[in-house]
């Protein structure tokens, strides 16, 4: 009996070594995996090599509120970057996402020169984040302007009819959640709506006006939501220059007295630590072999939660739509 106590006790004893050196190798390998992630990705190595640089950020896709960009933004205005190349790639978004975004690089543009560059479109929504910039760059074949504001809702009235459902509801007021989309949208709602989308439209109009030196003759040709080519914006006034990165390279250095051997590099608008989604992968892979599935599951599953809550677009779109109106 004393002898299978002295095993017990020493399987037990191995147990928690285990558990212990296990619990020590997840530990360390999610720090490896973190510094491997600041000094490896573009998003990490931002953070360490804008100084003594020309920081070039990216605006791609869909643009909606993002207060992690933001904070990206802001950290740029205090870093020791010489000056700022803003891509841009973007039909639009949001309104509320498009001035956001706007207000930060005219923060930004107040601390370090700042030059946007129209790679393939810059339209609706990421025309108001160009004009940010006191020079746009464009290709000849670049897409911008787009100029207005959208709302677009469904109407299921008839379906509803054809099926047999009838969506009933109590509210405190004719306008209270209209439209909804379950019934004709009334007059009141429809008038409503239209001040809305007008009143967003004049403040777009006026900060066309404004930043590109616009009078009324030329806004009004400019801004019936028509896209324009970079070869005719450049007379329209909606752009400045064509060109690429080296044009708006060129131009800092001519303007804002910035050094002419300087390096561009990319600075990635993520949440400090850079590509969260690389170390969600990497540290499911880590767990998953270290027998920790259960946590791989979740790590996994939280970059599937980010990814389906940014497929909507709420609210008023400043946005292009190449097969319909905006």
């Amino acid at each position: 009996m004393s002898l299978d106590s002295d095993v017990i006790v020493d399987r037990r004893r191995i147990r928690r070594k285990l558990t212990f050196w296990r619990v020590t190798a997840v530990l360390v390998a999610i720090a490896a995996i973190a510094i491997v992630g600041v000094v490896v990705t573009p998003g990490g190595r931002s953070t360490l090599t804008t100084s003594g640089s020309i920081a070039r950020i990216n605006i791609e896709g869909l643009i909606r509120s993002d207060q992690e960009r933001v904070e990206a933004l802001e950290r740029l205005e205090n870093s020791r970057a010489a000056a700022v190349v803003v891509h841009i790639n973007s039909p639009g978004g949001t309104t509320a996402g498009s001035e956001q975004l706007y207000d930060a690089l005219v923060r930004l543009k107040a601390k370090k020169p700042l030059v946007v560059v129209v790679e393939g479109l810059a339209a609706s929504g990421g025309y108001i984040t160009a004009i940010a910039a006191d020079h746009i760059v464009a290709q000849q074949s670049s897409l911008v302007g787009s100029i207005g504001v959208l709302f677009q809702y469904p109407n299921f009235t008839d379906l509803l009819k054809t099926v047999g459902i009838q969506v009933e509801e109590v509210k405190s007021s004719p306008l209270k959640a209209a439209p909804n989309g379950f019934e004709p949208t009334s007059p009141e709602a429809r008038a409503a709506l239209d001040a809305l989308v007008k009143d967003s439209y004049a403040w777009f109009r006026g900060l066309v006006k404004e930043r590109r030196g616009m009078d009324d003759g030329l806004l009004e040709k400019v801004a019936d939501g028509r896209v324009f080519t970079g070869r005719q914006a450049v007379d329209l006034k909606l752009i400045d220059q064509l060109g690429d990165e080296k044009t708006a390279v060129a131009w800092l250095v001519a303007n804002k007295n910035v050094k002419s051997d300087l390096p561009v590099r990319d600075y990635k608008l993520t949440p400090r630590f850079g590509d969260l989604t690389f170390l969600r992968t990497a540290a499911s892979i880590t767990l998953d072999a270290l027998g920790l599935s259960t946590i791989a599951r979740h790590i996994e599953q939280a970059g599937v939660a980010q990814a389906v809550d940014r497929l909507g677009l709420d609210g008023m779109l400043a946005l292009w739509h190449p097969s319909g109106t905006n």
